[in-house]
């Protein structure tokens, strides 16, 4: 007997039928519904039966059956439906030999679905549209097995906020802020090539990339490259892996070729002489790769001083501080808040542009704990110069800066300190993070902490001055 299904669903509906009539595994074919073929052995599925005394399953069968059904292999129906026979004619407690072929051949097939689920879980990229003047998310991924329905409702838990769809071969599916809905396969070429999102989680996946810890084999067993074509940080893979070892030995080379910035500090400490000696300075590994020093600027005696982690590209490229994206962006909330940016002194923990990748492309590398030890002696006789009322460090690395590894931002952002360094001090979110958000109502919220924290910066200079 030939019984075709097409889901679970189907299954269970059929297979019910099946073992209220005494039909044995040996005495029925399974196979996909949508594979229909004329044939004098096929028959209809058997009708939806009413419910049967006695006839019950252990609740891990039906666990077991749902990841199964994802499988492809054409297979899958008919080893189901042989451990269900089995399990309603005396082997109650069959699941729990897992030496028996079937019970074996069903924890392969789900653990299968479970890696694949897994790998769709880590590998689906959303590329951010305009779809009525409303920002709309879309990613493309190809699964190993038919796992849509199966993943889909953690990424409903994972992006609330967002509206989304999800298109693979297969099926698709799309998230409204209030349900999933489900649709038919769509083709790659359907899907979106990019958007500016990209260039922000090509940073952050280059600057998590830990040389000392490459394993290409191990690699591409977890990111196949059948993936590459919809992860943008794939493009970044070949130079990472070509730059590993360099990088690598930097990174277990004595420390005694690390030196401290105090040897570069000139006789007279003035901002300028200041500034003009951090130009040679070789410190750290980062002066090899930066353009030049970019060192702080703003009048001696400024009431507020600025500090943040490390110069951008751009101001890599123009020698100031926080004159790129992050510092329009930290204008535009300073003068918000009623802080003038010229009575101001801004400036960075570390002097020098760590970064990655090419020259047509350079990535952001976050500094190591001892670029910033070494730069801080530069750090220290810029505050030994401007004497500020505040210090505000904008990010966790200018904040550990003054008061080490251990300060999280998450648990003090905010709290303005009594410090050696100044009467005021305080630590907020450096301005790049709020751009790197790609939750609009988490930065928007985070934006407003931003604001909320430079006003008081505001009140309490204003305050010491009165």
């Amino acid at each position: 007997m030939r019984v075709e299904v097409a889901d679970l669903t189907s299954f269970r509906e059929a297979a019910r039928g099946l073992l209220v009539r005494g039909v044995s595994p040996d005495q029925v074919l399974f196979s996909e519904e949508r594979e229909r073929q004329s044939s004098l052995l096929t028959v209809d599925a058997p009708p939806r039966s009413a419910p049967v005394a006695g006839l019950s399953v252990p609740p891990a069968f039906l666990d077991l059956a749902e990841r199964v059904a994802c499988h492809r292999a054409p297979e899958r129906w008919g080893s189901l439906y042989r451990v269900l026979w089995r399990l309603t004619h005396g082997e109650r407690k069959l699941l729990e030999v897992v030496s028996d072929e079937d019970v074996y051949r069903l924890h392969t097939l789900a653990k299968a679905v479970q890696r694949d689920a897994h790998k769709m879980k880590a590998f689906v990229r959303f590329r951010k549209v305009e779809r009525e003047g409303e920002e709309y998310f879309i990613a493309w991924h190809r699964p190993d097995h038919l796992i849509v329905r199966h993943v889909a409702p953690f990424f409903a838990r994972r992006f609330p906020s967002m509206r989304w769809s999800i298109l693979t071969p297969d099926a698709s599916v799309s998230w409204d802020l209030e349900k999933l809905s489900y649709g038919p396969g769509v083709p790659r070429s359907e899907a979106p090539e990019g958007d500016a999102l990209e260039e922000m989680w090509s940073t952050y996946y280059a600057s998590t990339f830990n040389p000392a810890r490459l394993n290409v084999r191990a690699m591409r067993a977890e990111m196949p490259q059948k993936h590459w074509a919809t992860l943008p940080e794939a493009r970044l893979i070949p130079e990472l892996v070509r730059g590993a070892p360099e990088r690598t030995a930097r990174m277990v080379r004595p420390r005694i070729e690390v030196s401290d910035a105090s040897l570069y500090l000139p006789e007279h400490r003035d901002l300028a002489s200041l500034a003009r000696a951090a130009q040679g300075c070789k410190a750290c590994p980062l002066h090899e790769r930066a353009t030049r020093t970019v060192f702080g600027e703003g009048p001696v005696g400024a009431r507020v001083m600025l500090v943040g982690e490390q110069p951008g590209d751009t101001e890599d490229r123009e020698g100031r501080p926080f004159i790129g994206p992050a510092g329009q962006l930290l204008d535009d909330v300073l003068a918000q808040v009623g802080l003038n940016r010229q009575e101001l002194y801004v400036t960075n923990a570390v002097k020098h542009f760590g970064w990655m990748g090419d020259e047509k492309q350079r990535l952001h590398a976050k500094p190591g704990r001892r670029e910033v030890l070494a730069c801080k002696a530069w750090l220290e006789a810029e505050v030994a110069q401007v004497k500020p009322r505040m210090i505000v460090c904008l990010g966790a690395t200018a904040a550990q800066s003054f008061l080490g590894p251990g300060f999280r931002i998450n648990l003090s952002r905010g709290q303005v300190f009594e410090t050696p360094w100044a009467p005021a001090w305080m630590a907020t979110f450096h301005p790049s993070a709020l751009l790197r958000m790609p939750d609009e109502r988490a930065r928007a919220q985070a934006r407003s902490h931003f604001e909320a924290d430079l006003r008081k910066v505001a009140e309490t200079v204003r305050a010491a001055m009165e």
